[in-house]
């Protein structure tokens, strides 16, 4: 169990580091582009592999007002 707490932990670090790697928004911090434009992803999809992994957990933070965490984080590391 510890485990899985440090790989989420972990998870949250690397979303909090990320950038969008191409695109209109490129260089953008994932958890900072606008709310319109994950919500399209949501609905065309999400690309394959990490970056739409992480692109699925900004559409869920986002829809629950959980945002700022992530921004805390990449303050703290």
């Amino acid at each position: 169990m510890v485990k899985s707490s440090l790989d989420n932990r972990q998870i949250l670090i690397d979303l909090s580091k990320m950038r969008m790697p191409f695109g209109k928004y490129k260089g953008t911090f994932l958890i900072d582009l606008p709310e319109h434009y994950v919500v399209w992803y949501h609905n065309k999809g999400f690309p394959k592999g990490k970056l739409g992994s992480q692109l699925e957990l900004v559409y869920e933070l986002k829809l629950n007002g959980l945002e700022d965490i992530v921004r805390e984080i990449r303050k703290k590391f």
